[in-house]
């Protein structure tokens, strides 16, 4: 008798590509690199190469250069040649139509860039009906200037000066064009109800922020994966979806959280992200609202990353877009336990390095001179939380009897 085998399907392969530029160097270049693997691996895909070039700036026509891009297409060609296909190549950057036609063109496989790969990740994440929503319009509003790429295979004949049946004459216009002014139209007419639906969502928001009562709101804001949700599940004793991939939080959700007498909001927001395309905050405001109408924000942060400072900055610059730069803010420095630094020996004299320097001696750098409080937990592993507790408690107490002096539940609590 036959037996059949049931192979578990492939997962598709993917070549990642990025610039070394003057603005930024090889070691930035590796680590963007690095993100858009994890990115990649989120999505679906296994990275089976990586390509980088040392230039000036992006190649207007086709990203890297001519040569490069030759040394790619050969790549896949030899990998297809030993029943190894490659699935697609991501690029590192935002791709304009010119340069994704022609890059399609050459390498005859499916190609993204940043974008695109974040955008596919959040339509696979996205759960209510508001977060679909916001990802629909995020990808119409990037789908709208790539349109003509979509209409290539279609023949289009070019219009003349020419009147009556000459060249050029009513009638002749060639399908491609037609149908792409067709699809912009239908295009922005959805973009036009997806806003209004929007805006239907968030007066639905205010109604329910207007309902909560006089409780101090507190958001969790941070990188994407740094932990947020599992130190919401912590305080909130609730069951927010966790995983170690990017944007597990797609929603954002929020939790009545009480530490001893004093009740509070808690709120977890999606993770921010670098290269994260202005059309994604657009689309995302109304998520976004939560950190904006936040009485005091829990910046977390994964100390154990070897690029946290840049997350940091990361973080910072898009509070900063939302206008919420001057919040009061807690900074919590998580993931201690998986801190790692290696000591030097002792007859080394190169310089000390940032791998060179313990978890104790950090908290003595630029954090100790830092304006908001820093705390520094493993939210895995439940260490420090009391801190952390303590923290919010007293800044939340603070917040409460500034904005309600006459609450008729905040009763004293002795020290």
């Amino acid at each position: 008798m036959k037996e059949f085998v049931i192979s578990e399907a492939k997962a598709e392969t993917a070549i990642l590509v990025g610039l070394i530029t003057p603005q930024q160097d090889e070691a930035k270049t590796n680590e963007y690199l690095d993100e858009l693997d994890f990115l990649a691996d989120t999505a679906g895909a296994v990275t089976v190469k990586r390509y980088t070039q040392r230039v000036n700036g992006p190649n207007q026509v086709t990203y890297v250069g001519k040569g490069k891009l030759e040394e790619i297409k050969t790549y896949i060609e030899n990998e297809a040649d030993e029943d190894r296909e490659v699935g697609m190549v991501i690029f590192d950057d935002e791709l304009s139509a010119k340069q994704l036609r022609n890059i399609e063109n050459a390498l005859k496989v499916k190609i993204l860039d940043r974008t695109s790969l974040i955008l596919d990740i959040f339509a696979m994440r996205a759960q209510t009906a508001n977060a679909k929503t916001q990802v629909e319009l995020a990808q119409y509003r990037y789908m709208l200037p790539r349109l003509q790429r979509l209409w290539t295979h279609l023949e289009r004949q070019r219009g003349g000066a020419g009147a009556g049946g000459g060249k050029g004459s009513v009638g002749l216009r060639g399908p491609g064009e037609t149908q792409l002014e067709m699809d912009r139209r239908i295009i922005l007419q959805r973009i036009t109800l997806l806003k209004q639906r929007l805006a239907d969502i968030e007066k639905q928001k205010n109604t329910q922020r207007k309902n909560r009562g006089r409780l101090i709101r507190v958001a969790l804001v941070g990188y994407t994966n740094v932990g947020k949700s599992t130190i919401m599940n912590i305080l909130a004793k609730s069951d927010v979806f966790a995983e170690n991939k990017l944007f597990a939080t797609l929603d954002t959700t929020v939790r009545k959280v009480v530490i001893e007498n004093l009740p509070f909001l808690l709120a977890d927001t999606v993770g921010f992200i670098r290269k994260l395309p202005t059309d994604l905050v657009d689309s995302f405001k109304s998520t976004l609202d939560e950190v904006r109408e936040a009485d005091l924000l829990v910046h977390v942060i994964d100390i154990s990353h070897p690029d946290f400072e840049e997350q940091v900055k990361v973080v910072k610059n898009t509070l900063k877009d939302l206008d919420c730069a001057e919040k009061p803010t807690i900074m919590v420095f998580n993931k201690i336990d998986n801190y790692h630094w290696v000591d030097k020996e002792p007859d080394d004299l190169t310089p000390e390095t940032k791998e060179n320097v313990t978890l104790d001696e950090l908290k003595k750098t630029w954090m100790a001179r830092h304006d908001e409080d820093c705390i520094f937990v493993s939210a895995k592993l439940k260490e420090n939380l009391d801190e952390l507790r303590g923290t919010l408690y007293r800044k939340v107490r603070e917040l409460h009897v500034q904005k309600y002096p006459y609450n008729d539940f905040l009763y004293p609590v002795d020290d």
